[in-house]
């Protein structure tokens, strides 16, 4: 069994630069919790390998399609050390992009805000770079990092409260038919 570091490259070090980049730009997520680490990859084959290679760490996998994609959201046994006090427990695995700006491997941050989502995007205005129109319960804020193609996403619910308002069950391991 491979370590998650081995799966994912170094996971902390991603975070760390993330929150830095965050603190540069005047956004404290102190006392937030982590939604989920975004990982994408190349190919499908790729997709497969890696979603195979996290099973082993985990205790549920809810596989759907999107956008014509399939997309992981994998529900860890344990938590992820990120440092600074931050963990997580899920990680959104994300096959080849449908565009071409994103970046592969870790890929975004999900940070949870709660219900001020929407006063913390009036408040960090000038420092968001948009919003996304994912869902009626999925609508993130987010500041992309242009230097490296990553990003942070700010929610009002998490993605595993998202699946579970959309009826998806973190009970066991399910794949989306090929």
């Amino acid at each position: 069994m491979h370590e998650l570091g081995e799966i994912l490259g170094d996971y902390r070090a991603f975070f760390e630069e993330q929150n830095r980049g965050l603190r540069e730009r005047g956004i404290d997520i102190s006392g937030c919790a982590i939604s989920h680490l975004a990982y994408r990859t190349a190919s499908l084959d790729d997709y497969l390998k890696t979603r195979d290679a996290l099973e082993d760490h985990c205790a549920a996998n809810v596989e759907n399609v999107w956008n014509g994609r399939r997309i992981s959201k994998l529900l860890l046994r344990e938590p992820m050390d990120l440092g600074d006090g931050f963990e997580n427990c899920l990680i959104e695995l994300i096959p080849p992009p449908h565009q071409n700006l994103y970046k592969m491997g870790l890929e975004h941050t999900g940070v949870v805000i709660g219900e001020a989502v929407d006063k913390f995007s009036i408040d960090h205005r000038a420092r968001l770079t948009g919003q996304q129109f994912q869902s009626p319960d999925c609508e993130p804020y987010y500041v992309r990092f242009h230097d490296n193609h990553t990003m942070v996403k700010f929610y009002r619910y998490s993605l595993m409260d998202v699946c579970v308002k959309e009826g998806q069950r973190f009970d066991g391991f399910y794949h989306a038919a090929d």
